[in-house]
This record gives C-alpha cells, structure tokens and sequence, in this order.
C-alpha cells in the first residue's frame, strides 16, 4: 500500500490535501457543538433526577465518545480517503453493509441532523428577530404548513452549501471563525454562571442528595417522581446516556474528508482526540455550571427543555435568554457548515463504488465534490419542509449506535483480516477499550429497544429498505 500522498493533488478527479491539525480538531468540536449542550440536560434530569447522576451521564458519555474517537484513529490511519466511516466498513465486511450505512447516511442520519439544526438556527433566530418565527406561518394548505423558520433553515443550508463548492479553503474560514466563536461563547458562560454560584446554596443543596436517583413527570404543574435503583436506574441511565451520546455526536465528520488532510495518518487520529476531550471538557464544565446555579428540579422543568436559558437568567437577568438565543445561533450555523462539508465525501465515495447516482463522484475545478454536496441540500431542504426531521433522527438513533459498534468491530476483524496494512497509529486500549465501547454502546441499544421498540424498529425498517436501493445499484 503507498503511504504517500500528495499535499496539493491535481483538480483532475483527486481532492486537494490542504486541511492542518488545526482545521481537522474544529472540524471535530464544531461539529459536535450544535444546540444539544444547551436543552439535552432537561431530559437528563428527568431521566435519574440527581445532580451526581446527572454529571456521572456527561463525564460517562464523554469518556465513550472519547474511545471511540481514539478507535477510530486506528482505522483512518490504515485508510485515510474520502468517506470515512463508509470505507472502513466496506473493508473490514463488504460493499453491503458499507451501503446500508451509506443509505442510512444520506437518508437521514447527515441530512436529517443538517435539516434539525438548521431549524433550531431558524428557531432561536426568530427568538430574536420575531418575523423569523415559527408561529410565523407564509402557507398552509391542508395540514401542510410552512413557516418563515423553515425558509430560513432551507436559506441557511443553500448559503452553507454554496460556500462549500466554492472551495474547502471557503469553508475552513467558516469553520475556524465559528468555531472559536462559540468555544469563547461557551467558555464565558461557563466562567460567569460559576461567579455567579459562588452567592448560592444550590451546589450544596444538590450534593445533599447528589446519588437519589428518581425519575421525574412534570404533569399540569404538578412534580411526580419515582425512586430508581438495580434494572430500573439502568434502564433509566441508558435512557440518559442517548442524549449526551448525540449531544456528541458528528466527531467522526473529519474521517470523511481524509482525502483533504494534510499528513492523514497522523493528523486525523490528532484531529479526532483533540476535538473530542475539548468538546467533553467543556460539556462536563457546562453540566458543572448548571447543578452550581439551578436544583435538579429546575433543570428538569426548564421551559421547553432550555436549562441554558435558566441558567443564563440567574446569572445575567431576563436579557440572558437572549444572549442563549444568539449563542445557539453561532453554534447551529458553525455546526452546519461542517456537517455540510463532511457529508458530501461519503456520497462521493459511494459513487466511486457505482453505489450512488454517478454524478457525486465529480469534483469540480475547486476540488470538491459539488454535485454531491447540491444533492445532500436538495434531500436536507424536503426534511426541512417536511416537519418530521426529528421523529426521522428518533427513529435512527438505534442504528447509529449499531454502525458505531460495527465499525469498531472492524478494528478486530482487520487485525485478523489484513494484518499487513500498515497502522501508523493503533488504537489506544486495545483491545481493552474499543471492547469496552462495544459492550457499553450495545447494553444501550438493548435499553432502546426495551424503552423505545417504536423509534428502534423504526430505525430498523429505514436501513432495512436500503436492501432492495442496494440490490437495484448491483443490477446497474
């Protein structure tokens, strides 16, 4: 196998490999850092009731994220090409497998997350700009409905995607200046909430019982909760765990533009460590700033899920929420344009295979896979307009944890498989680690299937029906 690669390849049909170590671990944290920060911890909270329950979900996920990351080094080591993901299944089972991924990649797992958080940029745009509110309905025909929010979620991705044909050098400056932008944001929200805490009594008072685990249902004002202890804290802490997981999710985005890495078997496996322990530091820091300045019981009834906004309003007053509505903007936009960026290589790849329509395989005289990224907006703008993006990301949570645990599988089938490729970088912990993130992540997808059989089924059926598209593509 040739380990060299060219820094600059030429336009005809090869990417150019002009992304540092620098735009790579942004690439990562901006990715990362969408609006899940900022709402998922009300449901936490819900789910185990506690505040040492509640900080033991962040700091656990983190940790999982984390093997994963550094299990993943290994395999874009051996493999640093477009696509990522896609490509270390196809090597380690078969083309099949690769493309049910691939199917369920395009379907709904990159188009529906872009499509998702564009609305939540649309949704806290209109917190501050009323004319861009959902409640702002332009047509209605039937139960069809569109609103100024979904327009502006549909402009911000056609503007996003735009930029990216013109040039990954376009697109990094995005990345970098949004990226920076919202770490700064984050990092000073954090710093004031715990000055704030340092007048309170809320960090002592959720300490008294930081371990009572209990479930919570707020129901017409009214506070229910249920003490949790063997399967049901499992159950309940499995529950947990989905949110912060996918809180998380998109560290791998940086695996799918391999081909634009300079020195890819060093700087990805870099790329994909720095990127995730910054994003875990600073989401356990933010966890820490929430139970030091609100109860558990204020995170949990946080109006519409925003214990952000809560927390923002005790430490800067009423205009806090606005402050969180702006913040969430610069995260969701500069989350966007990396989801955007990355996804567009995994179709490329696919069609380099004969799995995808041809024309994703092109790349334009800027080096960059245009056609395949107008493709990805095209499907993320119906979701947008279909209004169900979010029951479509529900129904596939099961099966991204599944890929997840497959693809770490590979790094053992392919010790065993091709144990001649060379590894410039093995995985940390093996096989310690990475087994250990197979057995946490499946004892999660067993606790979604026990605790959402729909959703889990659901997720099933979607890849399921990439069976007869995969039959169809070998007939062509």
């Amino acid at each position: 196998m040739d380990n060299k690669f060219p820094e600059n390849a030429s336009e005809q049909g090869q990417f150019k490999r002009s992304l540092s170590l620098l735009d790579g671990a942004l690439l990562v944290i901006g990715s990362m850092i969408g609006s899940g920060i900022f709402i998922t911890s009300s449901e936490i909270a819900r789910n185990v009731g506690s505040a040492g329950w509640l900080l033991f979900v962040w700091v656990l996920s983190g940790i999982i994220t984390m093997i994963a990351a550094v299990s993943y080094g290994e395999l874009s080591g051996m493999f640093p090409k477009a696509g990522g993901q896609y490509v270390y299944l196809r090597e380690a089972f078969n083309k099949r497998i690769a493309f049910l991924y691939g199917w369920s990649f395009f379907a709904v797992i990159q188009t529906g997350t872009i499509a998702a958080v564009a609305v939540a940029f649309a949704k806290y745009t209109g917190y501050i700009f009323p004319v861009f509110s959902e409640e702002n309905i332009l047509f209605q025909l039937a139960d069809f409905k569109i609103s100024a929010a979904q327009l502006l979620a549909i402009g911000s991705i056609l503007l996003l995607t735009f930029i990216n044909t013109r040039g990954v050098s376009n697109a990094k400056w995005i990345q970098f200046i949004f990226t920076f932008a919202k770490i700064a944001a984050l990092a000073g929200l954090i710093l004031f909430g715990f000055w704030a805490a340092r007048s309170l009594t809320v960090w002592s008072d959720n300490m008294d019982n930081a371990w009572f685990a209990k479930s919570i249902t707020i129901s017409n004002d009214t506070i229910i909760h249920e003490s949790l202890s063997g399967f049901t804290l499992i159950a309940a802490l499995g529950a947990a765990m989905v949110g912060a997981l996918f809180s998380s999710d998109a560290w791998n985005g940086v695996t799918f533009i391999a081909g634009e890495i300079k020195n890819p078997q060093r700087n990805i496996g870099l790329s994909l460590f720095i990127g995730t322990f910054v994003v875990t530091i600073i989401y356990v820091a933010c966890n820490f700033m929430y139970v030091s300045v609100l109860s558990t019981y204020q995170i949990a009834s946080a109006p519409s899920d925003r214990v952000a906004v809560a927390a923002s309003e005790v430490i800067m007053g009423v205009e806090g929420a606005k402050v969180i509505a702006l913040m969430i903007m610069v995260s969701t936009f500069g989350c966007n344009n990396g989801l955007i960026m990355a996804g567009a290589r995994v179709y490329y790849q696919m069609a380099n295979d004969k799995l995808f329509i041809p024309g994703a395989k092109i790349l334009s005289r800027k080096g960059v896979p245009a056609k395949a990224l107008w493709m990805q907006c095209l499907w993320a703008a119906v979701l947008c307009l279909s209004g169900h993006y979010s029951d479509l990301l529900n129904f596939i949570i099961f099966t991204v944890l599944l890929f997840y645990i497959l693809t770490i599988a590979g790094i053992f089938i392919l010790r065993k498989k091709r144990p001649d490729i060379p590894r410039p970088y093995k995985a940390f912990g093996y096989p310690v680690l990475p087994a250990f993130y197979i057995i946490a992540a499946s004892v999660i997808c067993l606790v979604l299937l026990y605790k959402q059989t729909f959703y889990a089924g659901m997720g099933l059926v979607i890849v399921l029906i990439g069976l007869p598209v995969y039959a169809y593509f070998q007939r062509k």
